[in-house]
């Protein structure tokens, strides 16, 4: 059978800031992050299958996204845990703000490759996750690809 490739985007926004970095991205601001995630697989052949002809469900993959991705990193405040960044994330947290603490800087590359791996895990077996892309600026995204890892 045929392998097809299908892409679904999602939008969300998100701030961040990255500690030790020389640059304007030092200071706490955000982004309307684009993630594009193309996964391959080949469609149903089974007729009787209420899913017959697809690879998947768009809606499917967007439960998978959303709860995985969206619903976290959307209007929240990303900081790696391991810089004093924790002292402010602390301070937002206790004020009611969305903070997320994680184990890397939070740039696009390292966001992309975090979100790959959660998206991987939720896929069903026959699915494969092809690629993803995460637009930080009109200019600016970054990728992942399964040919690469």
């Amino acid at each position: 059978m045929k392998k097809i490739r299908i892409t679904k985007i999602f939008s969300f926004e998100t701030g961040h800031a990255l500690y030790g970095y020389d640059g304007k991205c030092r200071n706490v601001h955000g982004h309307s992050y684009k993630l594009s995630v193309t996964v391959i697989g080949s469609p149903i052949e089974d007729s009787e299958n209420v899913k017959f002809g697809m690879v998947i469900d768009f809606s499917d993959l967007k439960k998978i996204v959303k709860e995985e991705i969206v619903d976290v990193f959307d209007h929240s405040t990303v900081f790696n845990k391991n810089t004093p960044h924790v002292e402010l994330a602390k301070e937002l947290s206790d004020r009611g703000h969305s903070v997320l603490l994680v184990d890397y800087q939070p740039t696009s590359e390292m966001m992309v490759i975090d979100f790959s791996e959660k998206i991987k895990n939720r896929l069903p077996k026959n699915i494969q996750l092809h690629s993803l892309r995460l637009q930080e600026t009109d200019s600016s995204y970054a990728e992942w690809f399964a040919a690469d890892n």
